[in-house]
């Protein structure tokens, strides 16, 4: 009896504690899985709001709010953008003071915490730039898929996608830019966006799956004039431009890739995300979470064809911004990358800026490595 209860007991203990690892890993892994759309990743701490008027707003003194360049401020019901750290002015110890360029949504009040993201723009291309643009949807895989088309004189065009923590309002940073070259730009909305079809899971794929919403991105912008296609992906959007590129029926119609911050590893992407919530030695639970939930195995491999990213596979001209400083997208990757392709990799490195933020940092440079690299596609 004594034996059997012990038994009993110890079956009990190592079921709870696969529970209890099962729970951890899930929930380590919906930072990654389960992202919000618009809600900065976990990958910084939030900042307090210490005063904002007579356009300068004073914040908690951090790394993120030291930061060179212009990012969105958002918290709660509110979001506004904030310019350059302005030094000369008078400021405490343990604070910084920066230029408020405008409070988009709602009102600043002392106390608040609020997060810093690359997301500058609320809205839509006309209402948040002066641009006119037509709202349509693109027949996807699982429904429609809305986007903002931005008409253009030439006939490339530049489809841009969004990734982790954003929406397709943050691609909106460069909208300027690409208008001014005449540029037709598509910027879609993927599965699992607001207004989009949702997976069948309802977790997020690292581009797995919803490559295929850009694939059919492609294919509305070559049914309605494009000539030509440049892929322009954030993060995870980077991930599906590079699987389009290599998997599309219709590559033969890209003739370029703008990559900005690319997850080439997801687990590393998750461990990275993780790891805010959880302890280091927890962070294999998190990944073996999201094997499982998800289909995706290691080195990247998933059931429905994603395969190991291969340097030697790329034959697009390329161009990669990212930087040293981004804590969830292995910039040793990218690294790797333009060593192994110079043939076709252009490298543009911004330092000081985090994850999909590399236009926030230097918006001037950014775009002026942007013009070099797309002039001779256009």
């Amino acid at each position: 009896m004594r034996l059997r209860t012990a038994a009993a007991v110890a079956v009990t203990t190592t079921l709870s504690a696969g529970a209890a690892a099962v729970a951890v890993g899930r929930y380590a892994s919906d930072a990654a899985l389960r992202p919000v759309p618009g809600r900065p990743l976990p990958d910084e701490p939030p900042v307090t709001v210490h005063g904002a008027d007579d356009g300068r707003i004073t914040l908690t003194r951090t790394f993120a709010a030291l930061r060179p360049g212009v990012y969105g401020l958002t918290g709660g019901a509110t979001h506004a953008v904030i310019g350059p750290v302005l030094p000369d002015a008078p400021h405490p110890p343990d604070c910084v003071v920066r230029r408020l360029e405008r409070v988009t949504h709602g009102g600043l009040a002392p106390g608040d915490r609020m997060r810093i993201t690359p997301q500058v723009h609320l809205g839509n291309p006309r209402d948040a730039l002066g641009i006119d643009h037509a709202d349509i949807d693109i027949p996807g895989e699982l429904g429609a898929l809305p986007a903002w088309f931005v008409p253009g004189a030439r006939g490339t065009w530049v489809i841009t996608v969004h990734g982790l923590g954003t929406t397709r309002e943050h691609p909106m940073v460069i909208m300027p830019f690409l208008h001014r070259q005449r540029f037709p730009v598509l910027d879609v909305a993927y599965r699992g966006d607001l207004g989009a079809p949702r997976t069948g899971d309802g977790l997020a794929h690292f581009g797995a799956c919803e490559w295929r919403d850009l694939d059919a991105a492609i294919r509305y912008a070559v049914r309605y004039g494009a000539q030509r296609v440049i892929l322009y992906g954030w993060s995870t959007g980077a991930a599906m431009a590079l699987r389009a590129a290599a998997e599309s029926a219709l590559r033969q119609h890209l003739s370029g890739l703008v990559l900005d911050s690319p997850v080439l590893d997801w687990q590393a992407t998750l461990r990275a995300l993780a790891g805010r919530r959880v302890p280091s030695f927890l962070l294999p639970l998190a990944v073996r979470a999201a094997q499982g939930r998800t289909g995706l195995h290691g080195h990247g491999r998933h059931p429905a064809g994603l395969p190991r990213f291969d340097a030697a596979g790329l034959t697009l001209p390329t161009l990669l911004l990212h930087g040293p400083d981004d804590t969830v997208a292995s910039w040793d990757l990218s690294r790797r990358l333009a060593a192994d392709r110079p043939d076709l990799v252009t490298l543009h490195t911004v330092r000081q800026a985090p994850h999909g933020a590399m236009w926030n940092a230097d918006p001037q440079r950014y775009e002026e490595a942007l013009r070099r690299f797309l002039t001779p596609l256009m």
